[in-house]
């Protein structure tokens, strides 16, 4: 009872260890099946994901050591991956907490990395958002509400700070005056 949209299984929806093998057109339909990305495990399925963002970023396929691939994209063609992947996951299990705690914690890694490429090098910057389908929005400048309470906290706080500065300060010298009165002590005993 195979669905019929399994029928006739292209070759790319393999697994990439299967894809090539010539036995393969003279295969079961049942043992396409097996063998297809659709059986396959979260893993591979993050992996054939993955080198297909990295090949979006890549300039060439014997581009191994550009900017592009040097600087992070292979980290954000990853993360984007995985982000993806978090986000279907997310979909059918709405109530997993650990899996939405990692996916915003992608998001965050990916959106440093791509303010950092976009200080660096806009035009790449823009290269990437647009071969990955990225919407980069900077973050927000942060803004703490003024109030009373905080300001005489905040008062209240440097004023103690400064207080115990001044006090290391004495301890300090005292200390340093005994120090000095050892090695002078020691010098009139050498002498």
């Amino acid at each position: 009872d195979i669905p019929s949209h399994l029928d006739d299984l292209p070759p790319t929806l393999l697994k990439k260890d299967y894809a090539n093998l010539p036995i393969m057109n003279s295969m079961d339909d049942v043992v396409k099946r097996l063998l297809s990305l659709e059986m396959a495990s979260q893993k591979e399925k993050m992996k054939v994901k993955t080198q297909q963002l990295v090949e979006k970023v890549r300039r060439s396929p014997n581009d191994n050591g550009s900017f592009e691939l040097l600087s992070g994209f292979f980290t954000v063609a990853i993360l984007t991956a995985k982000i993806r992947t978090l986000e279907e996951h997310l979909q059918r299990h709405p109530k997993d907490k650990r899996n939405r705690r990692c996916m915003l914690m992608g998001l965050d890694r990916r959106r440093k990395m791509l303010g950092y490429l976009r200080r660096v090098n806009y035009g790449t910057f823009e290269n990437t958002c647009r071969q990955l389908d990225i919407q980069y929005s900077p973050p927000q400048p942060y803004a703490r509400h003024v109030t009373k309470r905080w300001l005489v906290k905040k008062a209240f706080c440097i004023k103690v700070f400064q207080e115990k500065q001044k006090l290391k300060a004495a301890e300090r010298l005292k200390q340093r005056r005994e120090w000095q009165a050892r090695a002078r002590a020691a010098r009139a005993q050498q002498e």
